[in-house]
């Protein structure tokens, strides 16, 4: 199976029939077959996209010179707060197609939350510590989740459907778009391995 730069292989199964929405377990392995933890697992469709709703509360803070969460999963239109718990002042920004935009020097909280208003994956800097990089995730449905220390996640309450199975790793090469497959949902469950060659999982 083919697809984004060859970065995945799938291996899909799909049980069914049964009465109401189905749980959705997926299985992320890195280079070698290993266990890759922290990757980012979500399904798209027209139909999820009608689902999906702005999250509330969002913030991604700075502290100890780190964005803290280093990934942060939204759905489109959420507003997402930068506060800077350093006592340092940090200029933060994204030149990505997602979201540009820019806070420049700060401590403490802006003014205004940022709006990630379009699907895609948002890689944040800092002007004046270079080793500072963050990711923000704006997906466009409510079917996601990131894998365990196992590599797994389950993805529960998903009605039944043909998605899209689309998978992203922080370590993939920079400007990488998310793996994808093809995954039919029936109404009692579904699973599916993916494969990252390009990423290492755990020893």
């Amino acid at each position: 199976m083919r697809a984004a730069a060859g970065l995945l292989a799938a291996a899909l199964w799909t049980f069914g029939p049964a009465a109401g929405a189905a749980t959705v377990q997926v299985e992320v392995a890195g280079a070698g077959g290993r266990p890759l933890a922290g990757a980012v697992v979500f399904l798209e469709s027209p139909a999820a996209a009608a689902q999906a709703r702005p999250l509330k509360d969002v913030e991604l803070a700075q502290a100890q010179r780190r964005f803290m969460p280093e990934v942060l999963l939204v759905t489109r239109g959420t507003a997402v707060d930068f506060p800077n718990r350093d006592e340092v002042r940090h200029h933060v920004y994204s030149f990505s197609p997602a979201k540009r935009f820019e806070l420049k020097l700060y401590i403490g909280r802006p003014a205004n939350p940022v709006v990630f208003d379009m699907p895609g994956v948002v890689v944040l800097g800092c002007n004046i510590h270079d080793d500072m990089v963050g990711w923000v995730l704006v997906l466009d449905t409510p079917y996601y989740g990131r894998t365990d220390a196992a590599g797994r996640v389950v993805l529960r309450d998903v009605p039944p459907g043909d998605y899209q199975l689309r998978t992203w790793h922080a370590e993939l090469p920079v400007g990488e778009p998310p793996a994808a497959a093809a995954l039919a949902v029936g109404r009692e469950a579904a699973q599916a391995r993916v494969r990252l060659p390009a990423v290492a999982g755990r020893p």
